[in-house]
């Protein structure tokens, strides 16, 4: 017996893409949507495809931010330059770790100490240098940003020999963020940059960030249980971009989109009443 996509058990077993059931690809979303939703005496009598198309796409990415399991990962070796490019699909980061000698994460922080603005470039009567078209020069990288790649290394150096001076581990004036020896970071969004402090050149980094879920045609794909919140998604989308549509029919369909989408986080949390039990058990232990 064939699985519903016509794809045989013998098919699945012996192919590479495991797991592939439990979503649905945006573009069978947009067929089915209008197949079921336009047409005659239905809600929608005459729309045009790129339109479902495009609140198909939004509602990919709104609902990718905190509804699907959109965090992806990256290991990357930070070169001697010190910076490694954005992800192309990168949102937000979640959180970057340094992959230790026996396998362990550790946390990287970031610094809220530099900066890398616009640096201008200046002859050297103090003037200002412009390209063929008329724009400023750009300078590359600023001092701010140079001094802390040079530097950052140094302060983590210190940091530890606050803990072997004082036995208790205690560190006078330190701010807490900065009390690692990790290495830290800074994001550069303006120009698409990653810069890690030196003592973290040629170490094995492994990125954690927010995808938009719009990345590749392979990542378009809408889990089951959020099916139906997308198909409220784009419903609300077109009739709330038209005229003439009754406000108490616009009201109807943002609220479906709420409750669906209030539904579809409640069932991709995966919560598993025997973990959570266990944790529960956990909280409860008293600690000596």
């Amino acid at each position: 017996m064939g699985l519903l996509d016509n794809q045989t058990h013998q098919d699945y077993y012996n192919g590479s893409d495991f797991g592939n059931y439990q979503f649905v690809t945006l573009d069978s979303i947009i067929n089915a949507f209008s197949t079921i939703y336009i047409g005659e005496g239905k809600i929608l009598t005459k729309v045009n495809r790129t339109d479902i198309q495009f609140f198909a796409m939004r509602a990919m990415q709104e609902l990718s931010y905190d509804v699907f399991r959109s965090i992806k990962a990256q290991e990357i070796q930070v070169p001697n330059t010190l910076k490694i490019s954005l992800p192309h699909d990168y949102v937000n980061y979640v959180k970057l770790v340094k992959v230790g000698n026996s396998g362990v994460e550790e946390n990287i922080y970031p610094t809220g100490k530099t900066s890398n603005p616009f640096s201008v470039s200046q002859n050297a009567n103090g003037d200002y240098l412009y390209d063929s078209d008329g724009s400023l020069t750009d300078g590359g990288d600023s001092d701010l940003l140079s001094s802390f790649n040079n530097q950052e290394s140094n302060t983590n150096s210190s940091d530890g020999d606050d803990v072997q001076v004082d036995y208790r581990g205690r560190r006078y004036g330190l701010d807490p963020q900065f009390a690692h020896q990790h290495g830290s970071f800074f994001i550069d969004n303006q120009r698409g940059f990653i810069h890690f402090s030196s003592d973290l050149s040629g170490s094995g980094i492994i990125l954690k960030y927010i995808s938009d879920g719009l990345g590749t045609d392979e990542e378009m794909v809408v889990h089951k249980f959020c099916e139906e919140a997308v198909y409220k998604w784009i419903a609300y989308g077109l009739l709330g971009c038209r005229t003439g549509i009754p406000d108490g029919v616009l009201m109807r369909f943002r609220a479906e989109k709420i409750a669906e989408t209030r539904k579809a986080k409640i069932r991709l949390s995966n919560i598993k009443m025997e973990e959570f039990t266990q944790i529960l058990k956990g909280m409860s232990k008293q600690i000596k």
